[in-house]
């Protein structure tokens, strides 16, 4: 039978939530309900004076050549960054889930990168990879291969794609962990008494299993890589060389305290929010029917 709470007081269940509900409130929706009220207008650096511009400043975005291109890199780095992460994750997931000897040493030492700060995390890539002192350099170099990511816009991209599934694979790593060890062993077992391998026991039993992990860390590891690599970028590369890693959460940022656009970075704002919430809505109307629950 399904167990159900019954108040006798109409008003305690708001009670309860009122503290997050508050937090809710100032923190989200406030500055969420600024940025769509700043995007309608144009002000000064200081708040001074203000105008109202109507959609001008969606306009403006829509005919700057270098916003339009931040799409495509903001699309590019996002695949990368989520196919990447969740794929070495699920491969990680996978062989620790089959260690028997000091299996706990090694899911210890994965789970660390999620407790490096973004900022961190670019400082340390960008010198592992530096021209001059970088280690990671200094071998590929001996390989052939001239690395200068202050040079070459596409080996800026591939640092910050580095960085950043190295920051997120913990995350990944520790929900497929957790799937793989939900699923009941004796599948695995029946599997391997009827001659299936490990990749036709894997291929048609585990990943279909871990077909809802999957989805979620889908959702999450996109809105990951729109929102939260902005300290990795910022760290590692600051948009540059250029605009080649500037994607679009690092240029509102860009032009909303460096060149004090501040109308046209809340128009940047309001769209990010709304690819967003589209790319989590087609994800949970197409993506989701595929999923085994």
């Amino acid at each position: 039978m399904e167990k159900r709470v019954l108040f006798r007081s109409a008003w305690l269940p708001w009670v309860l939530i009122a503290p997050q509900l508050l937090i809710i409130s100032v923190f989200f929706f406030w500055p969420a309900w600024q940025a769509v009220l700043q995007s309608f207008q144009m002000e000064d650096a200081f708040g001074m004076s203000v105008e109202w511009v109507g959609l001008q400043n969606f306009q403006q975005l829509l005919d700057d050549p270098s916003y339009l291109n931040s799409f495509k890199r903001t699309a590019l780095f996002s695949i990368l960054v989520a196919g990447i992460g969740i794929g070495l994750a699920l491969a990680l997931a996978i062989f620790a889930d089959r260690i028997v000897r000091f299996a706990m040493v090694y899911k210890t030492l994965l789970i660390v990168p999620y407790a490096v700060a973004p900022v961190i995390a670019g400082v340390l890539w960008v010198f592992l990879f530096s021209p001059s002192i970088g280690v990671i350099t200094y071998y590929l170099g001996r390989l052939g291969y001239g690395w200068n990511h202050m040079m070459n816009d596409g080996q800026a991209m591939a640092l910050i794609v580095i960085a950043s599934v190295w920051k997120q694979i913990s995350y990944n790593f520790l929900f497929f962990l957790a799937g793989l060890q939900s699923i009941p062993k004796a599948l695995i077992e029946a599997a391997s008494i009827d001659g299936a391998g490990a990749w036709r026991r894997f291929w048609n039993i585990q990943l279909p299993l871990l077909s809802p992990t999957t989805f979620f860390l889908l959702v999450i590891n996109i809105v990951y890589a729109f929102f939260d690599t902005f300290g990795i970028i910022d760290a590692a590369t600051q948009g540059g060389p250029g605009q080649s890693t500037s994607i679009l959460v690092y240029k509102v940022y860009q032009d909303g305290f460096k060149a004090l656009d501040l109308g046209g970075s809340a128009a940047q704002s309001v769209i990010l929010m709304l690819i967003v919430v589209a790319l989590t809505v087609v994800q949970f109307r197409y993506v989701e029917k595929k999923v085994q629950y």
